[in-house]
């Protein structure tokens, strides 16, 4: 599918100099649990991959079937499991006591390596001529959790196929919740392969902001009424009580969970994606859940354009108070620019307003 430009409009500005050096494209759109689209920016009908804004649902269908029960997860446990973790010595600790509570070994995760995302972690591996291991990956909590509910049912042995192989009865199975969630047919989900090697999905803004909200509320959604009630409760109950476990230092998932608790469920994504679900009460008493759902289109190299679309996102909608804003400034959504010897150059800034129903 090639992309269509016109479904992004601008939505930050680069400046220098005084004038705007570059542009941030992006999209955005804001719904309730019925699926009502109460505002949005460019297209919310843009079709784009969650990439790791995916993983709360991903983890779905293990928590819907008693997996944190059958193994006595903790609610740290059970946040990192829907992370993308920073990879340091806590991360780790935390993804092998899951791993020796399900009988999971390091060396049956697919997900690969990669270097910790947290700097002086990785800086510490180098001075101790240590390379990173599967389960430094951020996505090692997801992949611990689908091998654990392999493992818990039978129904899910599927001989010599790899578990992150599309016709894998998980991954059907993560499928066909996901579109639940979303309120689509399986048909209606693409489905590619993330950087972690697993399947991962693409789907209008409207259809990811819906499944946000109705993580944010937990209600009934799908075939598994109650049981899904409660598995996206503790969903996101246990990422919003365990912030550090979702991102890590410095992290904006983090800190925007740690600045509002009880406020928000945050999970980002690679290539510029991130989703939000706002919950009941947080816009006023009686409000309801609203879901999030925004993309920058040119991926977001920089990797601020994202949090700060984001943060102008929740402004507008009046979600943060005047304090969080402030708590918050360091990831927008004005940013200032500085050269390598500390001059001030310019600034990021928003450049849009929501369209709103």
């Amino acid at each position: 599918m090639k992309m269509d430009r016109t479904f992004y409009q601008p939505v930050l500005e680069v400046t220098r100099g005084g004038i705007v050096e570059s542009i941030h494209g992006g999209a955005a759109a804001i719904v309730d649990v019925s699926g009502q689209l109460l505002a949005w920016y460019g297209d919310p009908g843009v079709v784009t991959f969650l990439r790791s804004s995916a993983k709360p649902f991903q983890a779905l269908p293990f928590m819907e079937h008693g997996g944190a029960e059958h193994y006595q997860l903790t609610s740290p446990e059970i946040a990192l499991i829907c992370s993308s973790h920073s990879g340091t010595d806590e991360h780790v600790k935390v993804v092998q006591g899951i791993q020796a509570k399900t009988r999971v070994s390091e060396g049956d995760l697919m997900c690969g390596t990669h270097d910790p995302i947290h700097e002086p972690t990785s800086r510490m591996l180098i001075e101790r001529h240590e390379q990173p291991t599967p389960n430094r990956h951020n996505c090692s909590g997801k992949h611990t959790g689908m091998l654990a509910y392999i493992r818990m049912n039978a129904g899910m042995q599927a001989g010599q196929l790899p578990y992150i192989d599309f016709s894998h009865p998980l991954q059907k199975e993560i499928l066909q919740s996901f579109a639940e969630m979303c309120d689509l047919t399986i048909d209606q989900v693409i489905v590619g392969i993330d950087g972690c090697s697993a399947p991962n999905f693409a789907v209008p803004l409207r259809n990811a902001a819906l499944a946000y909200a109705r993580l944010a509320a937990a209600v009934e959604t799908g075939t598994a009424a109650a049981p899904r009630v409660a598995a996206c409760r503790l969903i996101a109950s246990s990422m919003i009580e365990n912030p550090e476990m979702v991102g890590g230092p410095g992290r904006f998932d983090t800190a925007l969970m740690q600045t509002c608790p009880g406020k928000v469920v945050s999970k980002g994504g690679a290539e510029g994606y991130h989703g939000v679900g706002i919950l009941p009460g947080v816009l006023g008493p009686g409000s309801p859940a609203l879901g999030i759902a925004v993309k920058i289109m040119d991926g977001d190299a920089r990797g601020t354009a994202c949090s700060a679309f984001t943060l102008a996102v929740l402004r507008e909608l009046g979600a943060l108070s005047g304090k969080e804003q402030e708590a918050l400034a360091g990831f927008g959504p004005s940013l200032q620019l500085y050269n390598f010897r500390k001059l001030h150059v310019g600034e990021i800034r928003p450049c849009f307003s929501l369209s709103r129903s």
